[in-house]
């Protein structure tokens, strides 16, 4: 059995972030990195933006080349799963019968593309985006097919059919909600969007729910309980994901909506610490204990975890935020952008350019999205951070 003091499992953007946590502060300690997949870490935002629109190359997307582990002494090992956990014995078993010792373990399992439970949805060529072989698929499939159904209306929905139809490839998008990305946006936001997509040609089925898919020939027929019927050559499902959490055996691990983490991202096992997409962590600045699916998050949690196997004992007190670019619609948000919130949009340009502030029922900032406003994510923290509560009319120009 090989021992080392540092195992990080996952070859994702926590993953790697965890190397440079430990290294900040440990030169010396021995790290392995074990990854199911055979890519070292990449980022996986381009994966449904600019690498399908062509704006940046493959090689663009890896965090790190291969110098970078050799220099830092960190052990990969890709295309290898760690099936089993043991804290009691700090111990990682793999699927290839290969046991490890640990001193920290860090499991930076990010999550998996949850699939739709219908009949035909077990179909083989139906693609659930998530990782680089999607996208590598889906960009050869694109070669040859002329249209495409997208199952979801959420941010990787909207992205892949945005980028589809930039590609001069027809899609449908069928999705349950009333409109596009609306527990995010509010209404107004989300009527906008979707019209937008409506006049580039984009066919929405909303308030519909997938029943059956079928592929007579070679086109796939997806039929919705409401009596739709939309065909393509392309079925890309982007419907959430589900956390990490196989590796945490009940009554071992604490687990809740992701692995149960303190301020200092260790998990109720000890010397054992999760960060990322899997992580359901204490947020500070919102005072309650949430799981964040975004690249900026694993990237400083995965950090702050690395330093902490080391000894660091800092707390997690940062507010994350993400992007995305939705034709002409590119924002940044931060913070708890849930419509169910109050909200209150502050437009510089009426429908194209403005702040959306989120707003507990006491008028506290919970959130902001700053909807084609760069530059002023520092502002919108700062916000969120002052836990002050607000009139709608005080937040106009705040920001």
């Amino acid at each position: 059995m090989e021992y080392f003091d540092y195992v990080i499992v996952g070859g994702g953007l926590a993953g790697v972030s965890g190397v440079k946590g430990v290294r900040d502060r440990d030169s010396e300690g021995s790290i392995l990195l074990v990854s199911e997949e055979n890519y070292l870490p990449y980022n996986r935002p381009p994966l449904s933006k600019e690498l399908l629109i062509g704006r940046k190359e493959l090689e663009d997307v890896f965090v790190e080349d291969e110098d970078f582990y050799e220099d830092q002494g960190v052990e990969t090992k890709l295309g290898s799963k760690i099936t089993e956990v043991h804290p009691d014995e700090k111990t990682a078993l793999s699927d290839s019968g290969e046991s490890y010792e640990y001193g920290k373990l860090l499991l930076a399992t990010g999550g998996h593309p949850r699939r739709l439970e219908v009949a035909g949805g077990d179909l083989e060529g139906i693609l659930y985006y998530r990782n680089l072989e999607d996208y590598k698929r889906l960009r050869a499939e694109m070669e040859s097919g002329e249209s495409a159904i997208v199952i979801g209306g959420g941010f990787i929905g909207s992205e892949i059919a945005a980028a589809l139809n930039l590609n001069h490839i027809d899609v449908s998008m069928v999705f349950p909600d009333k409109h596009l990305l609306e527990k995010v946006f509010p209404e107004e936001l989300s009527r906008a969007v979707e019209d937008d997509y409506r006049e580039r040609g984009i066919e929405i089925y909303s308030e519909e729910l997938p029943e059956k898919i079928t592929k007579p020939e070679d086109e796939y027929s997806l039929t919705t309980e409401e009596g739709s019927t939309v065909t393509g050559d392309l079925v890309i499902a982007g419907i959430g994901m589900k956390p990490g959490v196989d590796l945490c055996e009940e009554g071992e691990f604490d687990v809740f909506e992701g692995i149960e983490v303190d301020e200092h991202l260790e998990t109720s096992c000890p010397d054992v610490y999760a960060a990322g997409d899997n992580a359901y962590f204490p947020y500070a600045a919102l005072e309650d204990c949430v799981r964040v699916e975004h690249w900026d998050n694993a990237i400083k949690q995965g950090k702050l975890a690395g330093e902490n196997m080391a000894g660091a004992e800092k707390p997690y007190d940062y507010i994350p935020y993400f992007y995305s670019d939705l034709f002409d619609f590119g924002f940044e948000a931060l913070g708890d952008v849930d419509s169910h919130l109050d909200t209150f949009i502050d437009w510089k340009e009426e429908g194209k350019k403005g702040v959306v502030y989120y707003l507990s029922e006491e008028g506290k900032v919970r959130g902001v999205l700053l909807l084609g406003v760069w530059g002023k994510k520092k502002q919108a923290r700062k916000l969120v951070e002052r836990k002050e509560c607000f009139r709608k009319e005080d937040l106009v120009n705040a920001i």
